[in-house]
């Protein structure tokens, strides 16, 4: 199970830098775009916060301890912070690149979690990668 509670709380810390990331992008966002995207990172935001509280209940749930604060977050992240130079064309590749990355991960953790026969988490797994490879595709669609 150490595994699985590993997994879970990278995700957690994962969630949590993504969403201030998210955050960010919705705040400084400028351009003809502004509408546009100023709506779509508050859509995924919200949407991050979300599975971000789901994912730390969950690992409560079977008996774990997550993350819940910041230096721990940093220190388990695999994403990046913004750096705050990003146009808006830089923000949804950036977005986009961290779908990845959550996205390939999450199907690691996927493996895990059917490995410890914890069926609840990976339905929770399957729901958000189908909600995250989404998202790719439709953000990779709008830079074209």
């Amino acid at each position: 199970m150490e595994k699985l509670y590993q997994g879970l709380n990278k995700q957690v810390a994962n969630f949590s830098v993504f969403f201030t990331k998210l955050h960010h992008f919705h705040w400084f966002v400028t351009g003809p775009t502004f509408f546009q995207l100023h709506e779509k990172f508050e859509e995924l935001y919200d949407e991050v916060n979300e599975l971000y509280d789901a994912y730390a209940e969950r690992l409560l749930m079977i008996g774990g301890k997550p993350a819940s604060n910041l230096k721990s977050y940093l220190a388990t992240t695999t994403l990046s912070e913004a750096s705050g130079l990003e146009k808006p064309e830089d923000m949804v590749q950036h977005i986009i690149d961290d779908f990845k990355q959550l996205v390939k991960e999450l199907k690691e953790l996927l493996v895990v979690s059917q490995g410890e026969n914890d069926e609840v988490t990976a339905d929770m797994i399957i729901g958000t990668l189908s909600s995250f490879e989404k998202h790719i595709w439709m953000l990779t669609y709008t830079l074209k």
